[in-house]
C-alpha cells in the first residue's frame, strides 16, 4: 500500500463509532508478547466476522480513536538482536502472512500499522496459545469452545476468493489487469466492450462486483496483475531468480524479480531461466549438440507447480536458483501429499489457480506433470530429481549430468524408483532390461542394474510384481504403492 492507500484505511477504521473485536488501536508500545497475542486475537477473531483481514494500529486513542501518532517503530524494532517481525512470524502458528506499515499521518503523527490476515484453516496461536478478542479485551480462545468450533468449521474462503483490491471502476480493472492475456491463452475473441471484458471476469471470479464498486480477487491478481507491485497483499508472491557461480551460494552471478501475474509473465519466466542454463556437450544419440543441459518441459512443469502449490498463508515467495550443477525450485508451504506419491496422486490447495492455469495452457492436466518430467529426465540421461520438505518449503531439484560410475548409491535407488513410476502410470512394469535402458547399461554389465535393483527392494521403495515367479532374468517390479 502506499501513504495515500494507509491513510484511507486509518480514516476509515477510526470512523467507526467503537473498537471491535477485528480493530485493535494502541497509542505507544507495551511489550512484543502483547503484540504477538494480539496478532493471534484478532487474526481468529477476523475469521469469526468473516473478515478477510484485521488491524493493530499504533498511534491511534483506543477509547477516542484520536489519531496521535507513535514512538514505535513496528519495522524497525527488536527483540535483543533480532527483528521485531521475524521474532513474531517464529512464534505464530500457522506463521500467516501478516503485513507491517509505518507512515505518517498528515505529516507530523507517525503510525505503525499491522494488517493481518483471518486465520484459515485453524487457529493462530502465539507461543503455543490461541487467543481471541471478546468485546475489547483479549482472551484465551480455550475459554470459548464455542468459538473455536467455529473457526475450525469456518474454512469456506480460499485465498483465491479473498479480495486484492477493492472500491475500483471498471477503467481500473483494465489499467491493474492485463485482460488481454486470458482472452488470448484461451483461444478466445476480445471482447468489442469493456462491459463484455468485465462480464467474462466476473465469471472466472477474477473479479467481484460489489455496491461500493469492483473489486480484484487473489485470483485475478496473482494471474494477470500488470504490475504486482500494484497489490500490496500478494506483491511478496512474485518469483525470484538467482543465478549463482559454481556449486554454492558464496557469489551471485545476477538476480532477477518477476513483477507481472504468473499467467502474464509465465512464457518471459520460462524462457529467461532456459537462457540462464548451461548448453549440454553431446551425450550418446539422445541429444543435438545444441540442446541445453536440462529439458525445457521439465523446467516449465516444475516452474508451474511451484506457483501453484505453493501455500500463500506461508511467507515467502516462489524462487528458482540456478548453480552450475543443478538447478532448484522451491515454494513456500509444505506437500499436502508425500512427495512418493507425487506421480500418482493429485491435491493442490489452490484448485481455481490451477484449473485456470491448465486450461491456459501453462501446466499438464492433473497427475500428468512429474511423469514427463521423469520421462525427458531419463531421456536427457539425467539424474533422478531430487524431492525435499522442510518446515517452511517444497523443492524440487534437478541435477546437471553425471556418468552412472560417479552417481551414489541414494541417487540410484531414486533413479530406479521413479523407472518403476514412470512405468507403472504408463501401464508397463519395470524390468532389470528397461532399467539398462534407463542408464544406458550394456547388456554384459547387467549385474549392475541388478544390484540397483536389488538395494531398492532393501529400501522397500519397489516389490516383485509376481512374488512366485522364481526366475529373475524375467522379473518385474511396481513401485511399493502399487
Amino acid at each position: 500500500m502506499n501513504t495515500e492507500e494507509l491513510i484511507n484505511l486509518v480514516n476509515h477504521l477510526t470512523n467507526r463509532s467503537e473498537e471491535c473485536e477485528w480493530i485493535e488501536f494502541k497509542h505507544n508500545f507495551h511489550s512484543p508478547e502483547e503484540i504477538g497475542e494480539n496478532i493471534s486475537a484478532l487474526s481468529n477473531s477476523a475469521c469469526l466476522q468473516n473478515q478477510p483481514y484485521s488491524y493493530l494500529v499504533f498511534g491511534v486513542q483506543d477509547r477516542t480513536h484520536q489519531i496521535v501518532g507513535t514512538l514505535f517503530k513496528a519495522k524497525s524494532s527488536k527483540v535483543k538482536n533480532e527483528n521485531l517481525e521475524n521474532w513474531l512470524v517464529n512464534r505464530l502458528s500457522p506463521k500467516i502472512d501478516f503485513s507491517v506499515y509505518e507512515f505518517d499521518y498528515e505529516g507530523d503523527k507517525p503510525i505503525s500499522l499491522y494488517m493481518i490476515p483471518a486465520a484459515k484453516t485453524h487457529p493462530v496461536t502465539f507461543s503455543r496459545i490461541a487467543y481471541v478478542r471478546v468485546g475489547s479485551s483479549t482472551r484465551k480462545l480455550a475459554d470459548f469452545r464455542e468459538k473455536e468450533s467455529k473457526i475450525w468449521r469456518n474454512n469456506s474462503t480460499s485465498f483465491e476468493e479473498e479480495i486484492a483490491k477493492e472500491n475500483l471502476l471498471a477503467s481500473d480493472i483494465v489499467n491493474l489487469l492485463n485482460t488481454q492475456t486470458y482472452f488470448e491463452r484461451l483461444k478466445l475473441p476480445y471482447p468489442s466492450t469493456q462491459e463484455g471484458v468485465i462480464e467474462k471476469f466476473i465469471s472466472e471470479k477474477l473479479i467481484v462486483n460489489a455496491t461500493t464498486g469492483y473489486s480484484i480477487t487473489k485470483l485475478g491478481a496473482i494471474l494477470f496483475a500488470k504490475n504486482l507491485d500494484d497489490f500490496s497483499l500478494i506483491q511478496r508472491k512474485s518469483v525470484r531468480v538467482i543465478v549463482y557461480k559454481g556449486v554454492s551460494k558464496v557469489e551471485t552471478i545476477r538476480e532477477q524479480m518477476g513483477t507481472k501475474g504468473y499467467a502474464v509473465g509465465f512464457e518471459g519466466l520460462v524462457d529467461w531461466v532456459n537462457s540462464q542454463l548451461p548448453a549440454n556437450e553431446e551425450i550418446g544419440k539422445a541429444f543435438r549438440t545444441d540442446s541445453r543441459m536440462y529439458p525445457e518441459i521439465a523446467i516449465r512443469e516444475i516452474v508451474a507447480n511451484a506457483l501453484i502449490h505453493q501455500d500463500f498463508l506461508e511467507k515467502g515467495f516462489p524462487m528458482i536458483e540456478i548453480f552450475s550443477d543443478r538447478i532448484e525450485i522451491s515454494n513456500p508451504g509444505i506437500p499436502l501429499i508425500t512427495p512418493e506419491r507425487f506421480i500418482d496422486e493429485y491435491l493442490s490447495r489452490n484448485e481455481s489457480l490451477a484449473d485456470l492455469m491448465r486450461r491456459m495452457g501453462l501446466c499438464e492436466e492433473k497427475g500428468s506433470g512429474l511423469d514427463k518430467v521423469i520421462h525427458y529426465n531419463e531421456l536427457y540421461q539425467l539424474p533422478a530429481i531430487n524431492v525435499m520438505v522442510t518446515e517452511k518449503r517444497t523443492k524440487i531439484i534437478l541435477y546437471s549430468y553425471k556418468t552412472l560410475n560417479a552417481t551414489d548409491k541414494k541417487e540410484k535407488i531414486r533413479a530406479c524408483y521413479q523407472h518403476a513410476c514412470l512405468k507403472y502410470v504408463s501401464n508397463q512394469k519395470m524390468t532389470n532390461q528397461s532399467l539398462r535402458d534407463r542408464f544406458k547399461i550394456d547388456e554384459q554389465n547387467a549385474a549392475i542394474a541388478s544390484r540397483i535393483i536389488r538395494d531398492a527392494l532393501e529400501e522397500k521403495l519397489i516389490k516383485e510384481d509376481d512374488p512366485t515367479n522364481k526366475s529373475r532374468k524375467y522379473a518385474s517390479y511396481v513401485p511399493f504403492w502399487a
